[in-house]
């Protein structure tokens, strides 16, 4: 069984949900993010999502923009972010790690670290394992979120993803249709985020009686768990968004609090506002 399988078998035993917070690589210091993972680790989290900055992101507001602009400035790239995951695993094992980010970054990725073909790998017709795939299971990342990759031109990635025991989780989002629900279900694996605002993350206020009333529309067609992110910045949000949902995701605001902090303060400013968000979830 995969750490993500094993980790919401475990939480649904227990009758808990997940808490799934969200940080930049590389924000608000170029070195800090392992650390900063096992500080959210023990505040709490059940999955990490590690973003990975993109100098154009769609989904994201402004205080990931500039969290995301501030890495990039630092020199962090997909390659450093894979090194971040193998420092963590150096110290942890257990809890999951996904990557969330654009299809840019992954298919540069991609493009640097091929192999160079020859005669003879060109005439053996198969699909060899991107270094993509490749690096992310060797590094210990569980799963892959990658927005602009919509479910019907990636069902390739997902088999291959799945095939080095990682998950490919998609966003849904207010305005998806029953087709859409559909097609993401056929793949998706994990959990599948839904997007409970009709905008970017770190926008609007959560409306707590839609997503209650949606959650059920996309447990109809996805057997996978469901958590739900964008909006959710306090312990009530979160405790009222998990009496519904299978996790609860929070990213815009654990970067605001860590934002211009003091470098010894990140770890610990971001496990005890983490901590809150857990005693809330689990009362």
């Amino acid at each position: 069984m995969s750490r993500m399988a094993a980790t919401f078998t475990q939480l649904k035993a227990q009758g808990r949900k997940a808490l799934i917070p969200f940080v930049t690589a590389g924000f608000p210091f170029a070195d800090i993010t392992p650390e900063l993972m096992h500080a959210l680790v023990a505040g709490g989290a059940d999955v990490i999502e590690l973003g990975v900055p993109f100098s154009d992101p769609s989904a994201d507001g402004p205080v990931i923009q500039n969290a995301g602009d501030k890495a990039l400035a630092f020199g962090i790239g997909m390659t450093q972010v894979l090194d971040m995951v193998r420092v963590f695993r150096e110290q942890n094992q257990t809890t999951p790690v996904v990557l969330m980010g654009y299809a840019n970054p992954v298919e540069r990725y991609n493009q640097v670290h091929a192999a160079p073909k020859t005669e003879a790998t060109h005439a053996i017709n198969t699909r060899a394992t991107s270094p993509f795939v490749r690096d992310a299971a060797a590094a210990g990342v569980d799963g892959v979120l990658v927005v602009d990759y919509p479910p019907e031109e990636c069902e390739d990635f997902a088999a291959e993803l799945k095939s080095h025991g990682l998950d490919l989780i998609f966003l849904l989002a207010p305005t998806s249709t029953d087709e859409r629900m559909q097609q993401v279900a056929r793949i998706a694996s994990g959990y599948v985020y839904y997007v409970s605002l009709k905008g970017v993350t770190g926008s609007g206020a959560l409306d707590t009686g839609a997503v209650e009333a949606m959650l059920p529309r996309i447990r109809a067609h996805v057997q996978c768990p469901v958590g739900v992110g964008f909006g959710i910045r306090d312990a009530a949000t979160a405790k009222a968004i998990g009496r519904v949902a299978d996790a609860v995701v929070i990213g815009s605001k654990i970067i605001q609090l860590i934002d211009n902090q003091p470098r010894d303060q990140v770890a610990a400013t971001a496990q005890t506002f983490l901590r809150e968000i857990r005693t809330a979830l689990d009362s």
